[in-house]
């Protein structure tokens, strides 16, 4: 009997929860339509209670065939680069690029440079050029905390899967030779663009990630506009606080 009654007292708690809830439902429901029909009375026109009509979706078919010449990408790549703080380079090969990577390292007094994993960035022969430093290449040891020396070292140095001339974006994707820290924590972030993946609009690199589907994409997809900048509630700019404060993208070709 006592169990009956004990099941009963909570069918009945359960009820007047229920009732409680949707009594709830019911208040914050009727004072978001007040609320929602002060701002139409306001507006001074009808209430809109369905959603508008929206015959195109994304961007238009004039925009998705909008190029630029390859000179054309470098140039406007590069001003819109420098436009937000981002220093800009040239280098005809890859050579010539780790010459550059180099010289800067020795004007920095590096200690530390971290690099990807790719054969491209080894032909840099940064460990020669710059003996002083000590050149690690990400996940390469295992005995290695790799965030953390990310995270102290003076030079990232990565190689960009795409860059975007129209907003000055450089894709980077992360994979386990690719640590997404090299180009997030260090001091200084050097990006090395080979001409050919410098393509005009965002929707170049967007389109593939969402053909490809959710299994194609990597656990990161890293869109660089120049070095971090941050603004606080009264708008004062402050550069280098959620990543690299000097940011140098170098093409090459």
């Amino acid at each position: 009997m006592a169990d009956i009654k004990q099941q009963a007292g909570a069918a009945g708690g359960e009820a007047k929860h229920a009732a409680w809830l949707a009594e709830m439902e019911r208040a914050s429901r009727a004072k978001q339509e007040s609320f929602m029909n002060g701002i139409a009375a306001r507006l001074r026109h009808p209430r809109m209670t369905s959603k508008p009509a929206q015959p195109v979706r994304g961007a238009p078919d004039f925009w998705r065939t909008f190029d630029w010449t390859p000179e054309e990408r470098i140039e406007r790549f590069e001003a819109n680069w420098r436009s937000v703080g981002g220093h800009t380079a040239r280098a005809a090969d890859l050579a010539e690029a780790g010459r550059f990577i180099a010289e800067r390292a020795q004007e920095l007094s590096a200690r530390i440079i971290v690099r990807q994993d790719q054969a491209e960035l080894a032909s840099l022969g940064l460990e020669a050029s710059v003996p002083e430093a000590e050149v690690s290449v990400w996940n390469a040891d295992d005995d290695v905390a790799w965030k953390a020396r990310a995270a102290e070292a003076d030079i990232g140095v990565v190689l960009a899967d795409q860059a975007l001339a129209y907003t000055g974006t450089v894709v980077v994707r992360s994979a386990s030779n690719k640590g997404r820290s090299v180009s997030l924590l260090p001091t200084v972030l050097f990006i090395l663009i080979p001409v050919e993946r410098l393509g005009t609009r965002l929707g170049e690199a967007l389109i593939p990630m969402d053909e490809g589907g959710r299994e194609a994409l990597p656990a990161g997809v890293h869109f660089i506009t120049g070095p971090s900048r941050s603004s606080d509630i009264e708008n004062d700019l402050t550069i280098g606080v959620h990543g690299p404060g000097v940011v140098y993208a170098v093409i090459i070709g």
